[in-house]
């Protein structure tokens, strides 16, 4: 087993919530690479990982995009020269569109499928070959793990849009577990079934308003180091978290 040092990891998704709390926790291990759309949701990141003593770079990505990964990987490997991958975490929420079906337009119910089916099929046919290299030395079994939501199970009045695209990023990911489990690299579906808890939520009244109402961005962080850091004879596929009183 190497030292964690000759390891990084990727966190694709990253914002002011649950992806910055992924980058932190992770960034405590291995330098991180941060891929988003709009770099404004990574820099504050990036710098206070640096400025801690971590190792992080952060990269302008669309992730539905095959010539933006592309370019996105050639850089990691660049910047993470003679280093292996330990983890990379999809985290991408894509555009989030709620409307009446009849009112979609194709282009709309398409955007769901973008980011979370095309989206997720470009991430991870990049970083599997990665995650395998690394089976036989990284300190923990190296990982795939995939941010879903209470649209993974249900696709709920309204939805259609946003549910699909969350069903096919759930499915293919089972698939993947399948397929590469086996190999000794572990993929996990978390469902993160409510709101969480971010500067943007912070004034919604979820649940009554009750105190831990919402769900923690740092408490998914922690269930996420959990899963990566879990041996092969003990793999976690899909775990689903909500607030106590969150009603499902």
């Amino acid at each position: 087993m190497a030292a964690a040092s000759n390891f990084y990891s990727i966190v694709a998704g990253v914002g002011a919530g649950t992806g910055r709390s992924v980058a932190l926790k992770f960034a405590k291990a291995y330098p991180v690479a941060l891929l988003a759309r709009n770099p404004a949701n990574y820099e504050s990141i990036v710098k206070e990982i640096n400025a801690a003593g971590g190792q992080a770079i952060g990269i302008s990505t669309d992730v539905s995009s095959e010539s933006s990964v592309k370019n996105a990987f050639t850089e990691i490997q660049k910047e993470f020269k003679g280093k292996k991958l330990a983890a990379a975490i999809f985290n991408v929420g894509g555009r989030f569109v709620r409307k009446p079906f009849l009112e979609l337009t194709l282009e709309e119910y398409e955007a769901g499928y973008e980011a979370n089916g095309k989206g997720f099929f470009l991430f991870a046919q990049a970083t599997l070959p990665g995650l395998l290299e690394s089976v036989p030395d990284s300190p923990h079994p190296p990982s795939l793990i995939i941010t879903g939501a209470t649209a993974s199970l249900r696709g709920s009045a309204t939805m259609s849009s946003f549910a699909s695209g969350k069903f096919a990023l759930r499915a293919t990911g089972q698939s993947l577990a399948r397929e590469f489990g086996p190999k000794g690299v572990h993929v996990a579906h978390a469902i993160i079934d409510g709101v969480i808890d971010i500067p943007r939520t912070r004034d919604w009244p979820v649940n009554g308003g009750v105190e831990d109402g919402k769900i923690s961005s740092d408490a998914i962080a922690d269930s996420y180091w959990y899963l990566h850091t879990q041996p092969r004879s003990h793999f976690t596929q899909e775990l689903d978290v909500r607030p106590y009183v969150e009603k499902f």
